[in-house]
């Protein structure tokens, strides 16, 4: 191979890691963002905004309960937001194999979104 085509393959290879890594870095702040606010809303309430041990089980339960500022259950969004990120990152990985039409990788990472995404309803989320 010649130099200047190793130089593209190493700047495209360098351009995925900076968008992956920056999805990755937002994520995860956007995560912990919404855990403090729901560990500080229930700091300075004192009540998880459900009685008794009850608490969502379900992520429609968990949508409600933030729509109703419960700190619980925004707890429970931002824990869900934190498991969300890995799988995100395999879609914007297909994002950027297509874009550096490496087809091949495109196949690869779409074959295990689907089987990410089968898992996670076989397992009710």
């Amino acid at each position: 191979m010649d130099e200047g085509k190793l130089s593209k393959i190493e700047e495209n290879v360098k351009e995925m890691d900076l968008v992956i890594s920056t999805f990755l870095r937002i994520g995860i702040l956007t995560s912990s963002v919404i855990i403090l606010t729901g560990l500080l809303m229930f700091l300075i309430s004192g009540k998880s905004g459900y009685p008794g041990t009850s608490y969502p089980t379900h992520p429609m339960d968990v949508f409600k309960g933030c729509l109703n500022l419960k700190p619980y259950a925004i707890i429970m969004l931002g824990l869900m937001v934190l498991i969300a990120i890995p799988v995100l990152r395999v879609a914007v990985s297909i994002i950027v194999f297509f874009k550096e039409k490496d087809f091949l990788y495109v196949k690869i990472t779409t074959a295990v979104l689907i089987i990410l995404i089968i898992s996670f309803f076989m397992s009710k989320v």
